[in-house]
């Protein structure tokens, strides 16, 4: 579901994570089929296609909301709700458990976020995309391993 696309995301770089989120994405697009996703969500078909073919640079723009949109259409994940909740609840408690405020983790990412930013993404108030949720969420898994 995102943040457990991966098995060991500390080991993995910002691009690593977005590859694999990809290719969970991909997954669901390949079981259920490019149609029923662009019926089922907000996405265009140009979109899923990339996803589809596992187009790292389409997949890193879409935002959590929109990728859980994805995910939601299999009947292996929850509703998109669900998704982003849980999403956001595995960073929030990932903080937690690696001691890591907002600046801190604006200060070690490669996205260009202020630690406000970051607070706004992380609690929903604005998008975040893949990419940014890849910086953040490699940060914290990193730190958590230490």
């Amino acid at each position: 579901m995102l943040y457990d696309a991966a098995d060991d995301p500390e080991t993995l770089s910002t691009d690593e994570l977005l590859a694999t989120y990809a290719a969970e994405l991909r997954t669901v697009v390949d079981d259920v089929g490019v149609d029923t996703v662009v019926a089922e969500t907000d996405l265009d078909r140009g979109t899923v296609e990339a996803v589809a073919d596992e187009d790292v640079s389409t997949v890193s723009d879409l935002t959590v909301e929109e990728a859980a949109a994805i995910l939601a259409v299999s009947e292996e994940y929850p509703d998109e709700r669900g998704i982003v909740l849980e999403v956001r609840d595995h960073l929030l408690m990932g903080m937690t458990t690696a001691v890591l405020d907002v600046d801190t983790i604006a200060a070690n990412i490669d996205v260009d976020l202020t630690g406000q930013e970051v607070q706004q993404a992380i609690e929903g108030r604005t998008p975040m995309t893949l990419a940014e949720f890849a910086a953040i969420h490699g940060l914290i898994a990193e730190r958590k391993d230490r």
